[in-house]
């Protein structure tokens, strides 16, 4: 593995978990009426759902990658219409979502549970992942796999701590049950921004093969 696909695995990893979505705003939900201790159950229980999906998101790159490059060029024109469609959505929202407090009674189940069936996890982390590990997917085989999968799974880490301190400020709880539109619409032009640059990527590598 090279320090290249090592820090991009990372960072993809980490920007999946940070960037604001359904669980962000759930846990900085949480975290605000609850305090930090139960915003850390939740994200312990969302990290096997972290997992899951990006170990699902990383086995599909490499497939892809298996397969040829032209399939590899449509998944990342398709991840990034949906991350902008996403964005979008979020930008023209009228109220914050994820502002009901979830998980109050059980934050550890909760979490778990909202991790595992959260319907958007699977194709925003094929997304997050295309656009920041695809440059090295001529890297990328089987046998790599568990190795990428467990530098994906510190970056997991390390965000979910990012997360957890920063969730449990005072000013930060205090800015989020004041403010969570504004939240809600920097996540629309946090993923249009990836939106636009997974398409870049994307129009670039055919145009290089072309």
């Amino acid at each position: 593995m090279t320090f290249g696909l090592f820090f991009a695995t990372i960072a993809a990893a980490m920007i999946y978990v940070l960037t604001p979505g359904p669980a962000f705003l759930a846990l900085f939900a949480l975290s605000a009426k609850e305090g930090r201790g139960a915003g850390a159950w939740f994200v312990t229980g969302h990290l096997v759902g972290d997992v899951l999906w990006g170990t699902l998101a990383l086995a599909a790159i490499v497939g892809v990658n298996q397969v040829g490059p032209m399939l590899f060029e449509a998944l990342g024109l398709f991840c990034g219409a949906y991350l902008i469609f996403l964005g979008a959505r979020a930008i023209m929202a009228r109220e914050a979502s994820g502002t009901a407090v979830i998980g109050f009674r059980h934050p550890l189940t909760a979490g778990l549970l909202f991790g595992v069936t959260n319907p958007k996890a699977y194709p925003v982390s094929v997304a997050m992942f295309t656009v920041l590990v695809g440059h090295y997917a001529g890297l990328l085989t089987w046998d790599m796999a568990p190795s990428v999968m467990m530098v994906a799974f510190l970056g997991f880490i390390l965000a979910d701590l990012i997360l957890v301190s920063v969730a449990g400020l005072a000013p930060v709880r205090r800015f989020f049950l004041g403010h969570g539109l504004i939240v809600t619409r920097i996540v629309g032009v946090t993923f249009v921004l990836f939106g636009i640059k997974s398409i870049a990527d994307a129009l670039t590598s055919y145009r290089a093969r072309a």
